[in-house]
């Protein structure tokens, strides 16, 4: 089989390049070898990116019995999220399954979690030291951790609660793109961080699962005063009428987790990191925070233009097929470059420049925008997150004053299967802002909230 062109560097010379600049990786790869292009890396062999909204959409759009992302989102996610997480799911199950998880996360269902998201903000920046220099990136984890625990799992005994604290951020902690390779894949003694990382699901999925089994216990009728994602899921039935296993339930719980908890809070990070290296942005945001969402969102969208959480989404071929000109053989990983097609010129003029305001003047081509993928696999979160995002940045900006320590701009890192700033956003707060804390029934932030 001939690939698409691309560098010839060594496999693990690749590989700690894109860990160490993601963004600027990819880019450069396109400008030298055009739209689609290929890579070599341990692990993942040889692999071709296309970063072209048309064979992009060719990608999403295209049969999903050939285009399979499950199979090929199990490569790095199948230990820690199961046999039955959407995400490692393809063909008839995925929809399935899809069909049970869209309810909660649909249009104006998420509208519900707002108040949640706001009051876990809220109590998040009251414990901020002023004048002090801290990682924000780990405040913004707490505030996610919560949502996730309240909204989404429904966790009410303090106990667990402390316990589910204390034992999640370790999954993120001990992931590492290290994982991917061979031998530390191997458990040697439980030495390794791929060991130490499934001593680490362990410890969640035992809290999981006694949650679960609590939550059967207590019967319909205590369920129907509750409306978190939980007890959603408890009532939803396969389309024979059988409910979700533990086992099932489980895996959607550790997928939510994993991709609701750590990729918000990382845009979150790097929104608060481009808005204080571009001050006339930030003032632009902080005078429009009682006029309505639209600029919000737009710095919501442009951040996740410029700093995508992540950088390319996977699907694995299962038959043969021709994209871009080139014949691609069964067992190719064809990744959409999300980071590449955000930084395309002809798409978004001055791409490394910082500006919401092209998001407001119109939306994007289509397939352009795709930090949540696309087609029957975008992700069922994407409404939530944006919401999320919208309500923390909305809380946090009304009730401090935040500064950089420097005003040079944190260096994009790969942190497992996400892109971080290397530093964590570090920031100071200057002052605290009267705000008196909302009443009760009163609307988050002084107004509804928008569901876009």
């Amino acid at each position: 089989m001939t690939f698409p062109p691309g560098p010839r560097l060594p496999r693990l010379l690749q590989a700690a390049r894109v860990t160490a600049g993601p963004y600027s990786w990819m880019e450069t790869r396109r400008q030298r070898y055009g739209d689609v292009f290929s890579s070599h890396f341990p692990f993942f062999g040889r692999v071709v990116y296309v970063a072209d909204p048309a064979l992009i959409k060719q990608v999403f759009a295209g049969d999903p019995a050939v285009f399979h992302a499950g199979a090929a989102n199990a490569t790095v996610l199948g230990d820690a999220l199961g046999e039955h997480s959407l995400l490692t799911l393809d063909e008839g199950r995925h929809m399935s399954q899809r069909k049970l998880l869209l309810p909660p996360f649909h249009g104006q269902s998420v509208r519900r979690y707002a108040e949640v998201m706001a009051a876990a903000a809220a109590e998040e920046v009251s414990r901020w030291p002023v004048g002090r220099t801290f990682a924000l990136r780990p405040r913004m984890q707490a505030i996610t951790l919560e949502v996730i625990l309240r909204a989404v799992f429904g966790v009410r005994d303090g106990g667990r609660m402390d316990l589910f604290r204390a034992r999640i951020p370790r999954l993120g902690e001990l992931s590492s793109p290290l994982d991917w390779l061979p031998l530390m894949q191997r458990d040697l003694g439980g030495l390794t961080p791929a060991a130490r990382f499934r001593k680490a699901v362990l410890a969640v999925d035992e809290l999981l699962y006694a949650e679960i089994a609590e939550r059967r216990a207590l019967g319909p009728d205590a369920s129907a005063e509750r409306d978190d994602v939980l007890t959603l899921l408890l009532g939803a039935r396969h389309e024979d009428g059988s409910p979700m296993s533990d086992v099932e339930l489980r895996d959607e719980l550790m997928t939510l987790l994993t991709a609701g908890h750590e990729t918000t809070a990382t845009g979150l990070s790097w929104a608060f990191e481009r808005l204080l290296r571009n001050p006339r942005v930030m003032a632009r945001l902080v005078e429009s925070l009682d006029d309505g969402d639209e600029y919000l969102d737009a710095v919501v969208k442009e951040t996740l233009r410029v700093r995508p959480v992540v950088v390319d989404v996977a699907r694995l071929l299962r038959r043969d097929i021709d994209l871009g000109g080139w014949h691609l053989e069964a067992g190719t990983l064809v990744l959409p470059a999300i980071a590449a097609v955000h930084q395309r010129p002809d798409l978004y003029p001055s791409p490394l420049e910082f500006r919401p305001e092209r998001f407001v003047e119109g939306s994007a081509e289509s397939y352009a925008w795709i930090p949540f993928g696309g087609g029957v696999r975008r992700c069922i979160g994407a409404s939530f997150a944006q919401v999320e995002m919208r309500v923390v940045l909305r809380e946090v900006l009304r009730r401090v004053r935040l500064r950089a320590p420097s005003q040079r701009p944190e260096r994009p890192q790969v942190r497992h299967v996400t892109v971080v700033p290397a530093r964590g956003c570090r920031v100071v707060v200057e002052e605290r802002l009267a705000l008196p804390e909302p009443g009760e029934g009163e609307e988050v932030g002084g107004r509804p909230v928008e569901v876009v």
